[in-house]
């Protein structure tokens, strides 16, 4: 792979038609514990008379988006926020079910700062930044006293006191949860901070608009070119500052746990306007999913992971053994998570989960329909607690897993096989959350900072309300306030060229006039991702998929077929620019996969591992960030190595048992 890609250490980068960047992660010294408080005291301030003379634009307005956009308001900035949605309550954060983690120990049971931190890089497989995951935790404690104090309902013991319940790859109880629809609630605590602030005239909200490309003048971020998606309408709007809270690119794969509309397409064209995107291989699989059913799934259901914390899986212990789960006696029944790892047991990190899963299922042992399943059994639990204990914690859970499979889960054991669910991968950022574009942050989800390789259950809300509350609006605040902006208009040269080249596209798309459908190849290319970059990859196989994605792509861009026309709603011209985003994507993504030879949390090469099928990695070769340069359309992308060090937390193989 060497030859195919250019490859260069932080700050030695050859000479390209991009500017030269050297990435600076601007990571504080000093103790760990101190770094974030000096860093904040250190950083330039805005004076509060003068945070009305900035503009910042919001892309995005989930936990994330929507909570830096009414945070900032709030300390007086000018926001604009946009969504491709028809309101910011539609955001796919309301999907996330079963909690948020925060270090409070309430249960006494041990749980710090630091064990976050710890439990944090450690199931990451130590491919994340140190000083960025322990600010994640510091700050953790606050966003619960934040979100009780905007009213969101989170579930409390008897008492009064607030409740926690466990998730993966922890061995203490610090997730807070509001039934199964922690996210909705949080979302909902947000959105009312951001609906005060529009009310109050600090924020202007563009719903049913999508960013298509970035506007880099000077050097530096200072608007985007969006389409209104009811009008077709293509403009540019500017500001002093963007800020990306877009989520992640889990649609790639086609079938996903993700809403149908989330897609690669603002940090993709950031991407192409000088962001360099770090570790795009490394991608989430959810252990807990509906399985699939047929071809006819455009997505996929997800299960919380609270439900690990009373369920327990198995798998029968003879391969081909097809009786209905109640007449398979216990004598028969293989509880492997729990044989194979005695400390955690059905609460491992997701990728171990996931591996396992597989694993039995490709030794025939899987149940369901094409034998692509293993059962979740709440028995024990309901005998233990009873039947209205389970239905309280779990109720709208088991409500939809019955609507969708037509089994009643009180009565049957659930049948749950991996999904794509989230993308560690995303735009490297440095400790402000600022890219390599000055004047371009991007939080949550769609930056790749703080869960390395593999990202724990309950942190993703966790991270994007980290990030939207607490983080960003300090850091862009010092980098308003050492910066001096030229006032620009749409006028400009650069945002009608943008603009052009937007029209150009759409013009293209509607006229190309093909046979297949916009789904009919994200669906192909969505197989020879996760045949080929899935939950198993190796050599042999991302080759493959690097020879057969541009084929795919050269037939869409020859062969596709969109309707309607540019200057009306036209959902299938809006699939249309994503999907081919998407194509790019995916042969990064491959690349990225094949050079990291290593296996590493949730990317798993199948040349990699340990004598008991464990991922092994390669801390000689790969402790970095793997930050890639776009080079031009026919240039190979550059790789840039943004070293990891680990003073805290010290690699070793991870164990779970």
């Amino acid at each position: 792979m060497e030859s195919d890609t250019q490859t260069t250490k932080v700050g030695v980068r050859p000479a390209t038609e991009f500017a030269d960047i050297t990435l600076d992660a601007k990571e504080p010294s000093g103790p760990i514990e101190q770094r974030w408080d000096k860093h904040r005291f250190d950083m330039k301030l805005v004076n509060p008379a003068n945070k009305r003379k900035y503009t910042v634009i919001m892309v995005g307005s989930g936990l994330a988006g929507g909570s830096a956009a009414a945070t900032l308001a709030e300390l007086g900035y000018n926001v604009k926020c946009f969504c491709y949605q028809d309101s910011p309550r539609r955001a796919h954060s309301i999907a996330a079910q079963g909690g948020i983690n925060a270090a409070k120990n309430y249960q006494n049971d041990g749980d710090s700062v630091f064990r976050l931190f710890y439990d944090t890089v450690k199931g990451g497989d130590f491919r994340s930044r140190e000083s960025n995951v322990y600010r994640l935790a510091q700050v953790s404690v606050n966003i619960i006293d934040q979100c009780v104090a905007q009213g969101v309902p989170f579930a409390r013991e008897y008492g009064g006191l607030l409740a926690n319940r466990s998730f993966g790859g922890a061995q203490v109880s610090r997730t807070f949860y509001a039934r199964g629809q922690t996210g909705q609630q949080l979302l909902l605590g947000a959105y009312q901070a951001l609906e005060r602030q529009i009310a109050a005239g600090k924020v202007t909200m563009y719903t049913r608009t999508e960013m298509l490309d970035l506007i880099v003048i000077d050097g530096r971020a200072r608007g985007i070119v969006t389409r209104d998606m009811v009008t077709g309408k293509v403009e540019s709007h500017l500001a002093d500052a963007v800020v990306l809270g877009t989520g992640g690119y889990g649609n790639v794969f086609f079938l996903s746990t993700n809403a149908k509309g989330c897609n690669t397409t603002a940090i993709w064209r950031s991407y192409k306007r000088g962001a360099f995107f770090a570790n795009p291989c490394f991608t989430q699989i959810h252990p807990t999913c509906i399985p699939v059913s047929g071809d006819h799934q455009s997505k996929l259901t997800l299960m919380s992971e609270s439900l690990r914390n009373d369920g327990r899986i198995w798998v029968p212990k003879n391969a081909g053994d097809v009786r209905p789960p109640h007449q398979i006696p216990e004598s028969e029944r293989d509880y492997y998570l729990e044989s194979r790892y005695p400390s955690f047991g059905n609460l491992v990190p997701r990728d171990v989960a996931s591996r396992n899963a597989k694993q039995v299922c490709d030794e025939g042992r899987g149940v369901g329909p094409g034998g692509l399943g293993v059962y979740l059994d709440f028995a024990d639990a309901i005998k233990r607690m009873g039947v209205n204990a389970i239905r309280e914690r779990y109720g709208n859970l088991f409500d939809m897993y019955q609507r969708i499979t037509d089994e009643n889960p009180y009565e049957l054991p659930m049948r749950i096989y991996p999904a794509i669910h989230y993308t560690m991968g995303g735009l490297w950022v440095d400790y402000n959350l600022m890219s390599t574009i000055p004047g371009l942050f991007v939080i949550g989800e769609a930056n790749f900072s703080d869960h390395g390789a593999n990202r724990l259950g309950a942190s993703a809300l966790m991270q994007g309300l980290a990030d939207g509350y607490f983080i960003l609006p300090y850091t862009i605040g010092n980098y308003l306030a050492g910066s001096t902006f030229d006032k620009i208009d749409p006028t400009h040269p650069v945002c009608q060229e943008r603009e052009a080249e937007i029209a150009d596209r759409m013009k293209t798309l509607l006229s190309i006039n093909g046979k297949r459908s916009v789904d009919s190849f994200h669906r192909e290319l969505g197989k020879v991702m996760w045949d080929n970059c899935g939950m198993g990859r190796n050599e042999q196989g991302l080759m493959t998929a690097l020879q057969r994605i541009p084929e795919i792509r050269a037939e869409f861009w020859e062969n596709v077929r969109v309707l309607g026309e540019n200057e009306d709603f036209n959902q299938s011209l809006e699939k249309a620019g994503r999907v081919a985003d998407f194509m790019e994507l995916a042969e990064l993504m491959c690349i990225d996969a094949l050079h990291r030879s290593e296996s590493c949390g949730g990317h798993f090469r199948e040349e990699s591992q340990t004598a008991e099928g464990e991922a092994l990695r390669d801390d000689e070769k790969f402790s970095y960030a793997a930050a890639w340069q776009y080079n031009g359309e026919s240039s190979k992308p550059v790789l840039n190595e943004a070293p990891l060090t680990f003073e805290y937390v010290h690699p070793s193989q991870r164990s779970y048992k």
